[in-house]
């Protein structure tokens, strides 16, 4: 494992990947897995049900950006901590926290080939959002 997996995580995330659909292509490897405990459920999804999750979020949204927290990296694991801000489309002048986030993935011929993540809605606590402004990684 190189810094150069941690850049691909960290690319993905901070990338417009659900307004450009080759940023999926860029980062994701063609047999890409996530398995995905959210507050609604487990999920595993694979590379096209990933595709398709981003393009449902471009129809809701005006944009969608990533507010990293942690990006750690051991042995050949990358993990990151974040919370995605959103803009929707019927309200495009006001971005809100939509979810909080981890997940650990596993990098392959410079992509991202095998995810866990975990979320949970956001909320607009002080000591929630303060924690993120306060760490470096």
């Amino acid at each position: 494992m190189s810094v150069s997996d941690k850049k691909v995580v960290e690319g993905f995330y901070k990338s417009d990947f659900s307004q450009n659909p080759d940023d999926i292509n860029n980062f994701l490897h063609p047999d890409a897995e996530l398995y995905w405990n959210s507050s609604a459920g487990f999920n595993k999804m694979n590379f096209q049900d990933i595709a398709n999750l981003s393009k449902e979020i471009a129809r809701s949204s005006e944009s969608l950006r990533a507010e990293i927290s942690h990006l750690l990296m051991d042995k050949d694991q990358v993990t990151i901590r974040f919370t995605y801000h959103i803009r929707t489309v019927e309200n495009p002048d006001e971005e809100i926290p939509m979810a909080h986030f981890i997940a650990i993935w596993k990098i392959q011929d410079g992509k991202m080939l095998k995810g866990y993540q975990i979320s949970q809605l956001a909320d607009e606590s002080p000591e929630n959002l303060s924690s993120f402004l306060s760490t470096n990684f």
